[in-house]
């Protein structure tokens, strides 16, 4: 199935969070917006200066005027007397009357007179009221993930809390009598370190969303439906790596058949052929691969956009740019390939360099480059030829 047909199947599949908790500003960073933001003022309240200067009416700038008032931010000054100007400061209220603000550089001030130089005009250097934000204006729409100038623009406008969907809560086993955890003795002949807990556990933790470990699972078929049973009770949402193919030790596809239903298996992609998605009962489940390169590009491509769309997330397609190829693609295939590259900086602009080992077991690839190169089905890259390219940190956090 071609990854764009299969991410459609998923995403029209998901079922929403619906738990909503408030929480103060300085702690909702990353989560996602569970309501509209209205604002209830405008933003600035008053008209004010954009500078520290002088306020007075452009009418009168050709002649020596009085100093009347001094206004600093923070304070609101009285009605400008005919032919006189205010000292004001950046930020502070202008006050009744004037209706332009000269910049100090531009003034003389002598004996409590101002003498201005230059042409001035109506409205010049005043931030009018409402220029950032209106009364009753949508600030933040339902869906948005917040960052931290959301959480400062939502500051600009009184809010001190935010309602914000809950966290997911992602349950992640690896399945495999051949994996070790780091920090044991060196593994034993046929033995590996489970990489995949941890590529997982830092994907999940960047998009803010809970971690359930639920460890290594044995190859044994009762092992793997006990697993499987026991996070989808642990979690909203249950991910697995390996076990998804046709191996005589991949357990997993066959017990999710046989504890809920699997409506995906296997996609036209490179790297990363094998994966399922379906569901433990009522929990989605999505089974990666089991080769290091092809978990990372499958959750990126396939998951991640299931997790954020579940979370409540109203957009999580990542940016795509253009880049000249300096590599070449001899030989078309028959799944779209995901090559691991760097994008580069050069005099004719953005180009895709490509990482030297492609296989999918190769974690190396993903870790010393910084994007992916898009060779869609049946298509062949010369050097020089433009192509598609995905920045991994937006691949990854949108």
């Amino acid at each position: 199935m071609p990854v764009a047909e299969a991410v459609a199947r998923v995403l029209a599949l998901v079922r929403p969070v619906s738990d909503v908790i408030e929480l103060p500003l300085l702690e909702a960073l990353g989560l996602v917006l569970a309501s509209d933001v209205i604002s209830p003022l405008d933003v600035p309240p008053l008209d004010n200066s954009a500078m520290d200067g002088y306020a007075l009416r452009a009418h009168e700038a050709h002649q020596a005027l009085p100093v009347s008032q001094r206004i600093p931010a923070g304070t609101v000054g009285t009605a400008l007397g005919v032919g006189t100007a205010a000292r004001i400061f950046t930020g502070a209220p202008i006050p009744p009357g004037a209706d332009a603000v000269v910049m100090q550089e531009d003034c003389t001030e002598s004996a409590g007179n101002v003498t201005v130089s230059g042409v001035v005009t109506v409205g010049q250097n005043i931030r009018p009221r409402g220029q950032d934000i209106a009364a009753g204006e949508t600030v933040l729409a339902a869906g948005r993930v917040l960052r931290p100038q959301d959480l400062g623009l939502l500051a600009s406008i009184g809010c001190s809390t935010a309602r914000v969907y809950r966290p997911l809560r992602v349950a992640v086993l690896s399945t495999g009598d051949e994996l070790v955890e780091p920090g044991s003795d060196e593994p034993a002949d046929g033995a590996i370190y489970n990489s995949n807990r941890y590529t997982l556990a830092g994907l999940l933790r960047v998009l803010n969303l809970g971690f359930v470990d639920c460890g290594i699972v044995a190859d044994t078929p009762q092992a793997t439906a006990e697993a499987l049973l026991d996070a989808a009770a642990r979690a909203d949402c249950v991910i697995t790596t390996g076990g998804v193919s046709v191996g005589e030790e991949d357990h997993v596809r066959a017990q999710v058949e046989r504890l809920g239903r699997l409506d995906l298996w296997k996609l036209a992609i490179k790297p990363g052929k094998p994966l399922a998605f379906g569901s433990i009962g009522e929990t989605p489940f999505i089974g990666l691969p089991g080769n290091p390169t092809s978990v990372f590009v499958t959750f990126c491509l396939v998951a991640r956009p299931f997790l954020l769309k579940m979370q409540g997330v109203a957009e999580s397609e990542p940016l795509r740019l253009q880049a000249r190829a300096a590599f070449s693609v001899a030989r078309p295939g028959t799944r779209q390939d995901y090559l691991r590259v760097t994008l580069e900086n050069t005099p004719q602009g953005l180009q895709a360099r490509r990482y030297a080992n492609q296989s999918s077991g190769v974690l190396s690839s993903v870790s010393h480059s910084n994007a992916l190169a898009i060779i869609p089905v049946g298509a062949t890259v010369e050097p020089g030829d433009t192509v598609e390219v995905m920045l991994l940190d937006l691949a990854i956090r949108g």
